[in-house]
């Protein structure tokens, strides 16, 4: 008994020493690791890493400082939950409000902008709701309200979550019913629910350019109100808050830099045809 306790103690130690001293262990896991250098943060964001660009930026970086890195899939308010509790060194977010409100409270550090995308409201190519005539995206949401058609949301607290009921709230909706379908979970399964079922969903454009030629039954059908652009920074731990902090600090300028800025902003043009990110100088424009 002593013996099988003893070596379940080493591999807690083992792992807990693997990620900079925070152990990686049941409900802690890392969605991926990339790299397999001595130096090790750790890093929660949504969909750069389901789109895969976090993936790259973390193999050409690991060339620089020998790094690994452990990626934790999770929306804007998860992650940023996960920063204040330091559980992860680092962040990639787009929920600007609550990014400056961790920078005036002193749980997160060097807030950096590092790109941009947009929101599109898509639905059925019949357009029930007709939203492709609406003004803005408030009245967009107004009509599908008025016409009771199906709409997902993510329900999730993610940046995506924020920014739809920031829309409803402008659109003096408080939306109930069975018309109103709340997934729970991320922005590219929420995409097929409403490909799969005829329903209207405000998707990023990243994932919208990485998943359109599967959405059969959706198009784009508003897109364009300012509201509606989505900027993403990257936020770490105060210095010597968490063991990891220096490479996610490091990490932070990398993304920054011009090697990091061309890497978001070829990111997905050879394989869709178009850029999946727009690059910090284009999002800057509206970065308030």
């Amino acid at each position: 008994m002593r013996k099988t306790a003893l070596k379940w103690m080493l591999m807690v130690v083992s792992v807990a020493l693997l990620f900079g001293g925070q152990p990686v262990l049941a409900g802690d896991d890392c969605t991926a690791v990339y790299g397999s250098g001595p130096n090790h943060f750790s890093l929660a964001t949504g969909s750069p890493g389901e789109l895969g660009l976090l993936k790259v930026l973390a193999e050409e970086f690991e060339k620089i400082e020998n790094t690994t890195m452990c990626w934790r899939k999770n929306g804007s308010g998860a992650s940023l939950k996960l920063l204040k509790a330091k559980a992860v060194d680092m962040v990639m977010v787009h929920a600007p409000a609550a990014e400056k409100q961790a920078v005036a409270e002193g749980w997160a550090i060097n807030r950096t902008l590092i790109g941009s995308n947009e929101f599109y409201i898509v639905g059925p190519k019949g357009d029930p709701a007709g939203i492709a005539k609406a003004q803005s995206a408030a009245d967009a949401y107004a009509k599908i309200a008025a016409a009771k058609a199906l709409f997902y949301s993510r329900g999730d607290n993610s940046g995506t979550h924020k920014k739809e009921l920031a829309v409803w709230q402008k659109a003096g909706i408080e939306p109930a019913g069975d018309w109103y379908q709340v997934s729970g979970t991320f922005m590219m399964a929420t995409l097929k629910m409403a490909n799969e079922n005829g329903g209207y969903f405000m998707t990023d454009s990243s994932t919208w350019v990485a998943a359109k030629k599967e959405m059969t039954d959706l198009a784009i059908l508003f897109r364009g109100d300012q509201f509606l652009i989505n900027t993403y920074h990257a936020l770490c731990q105060p210095e010597g808050a968490t063991p990891g902090q220096p490479f996610a600090a490091k990490f932070i300028d990398f993304v920054g830099s011009d090697r990091g800025q061309r890497i978001i902003r070829d990111y997905g043009a050879a394989e869709h045809g178009e850029g999946l990110y727009n690059d910090a100088a284009y999002a800057k424009q509206y970065d308030h």
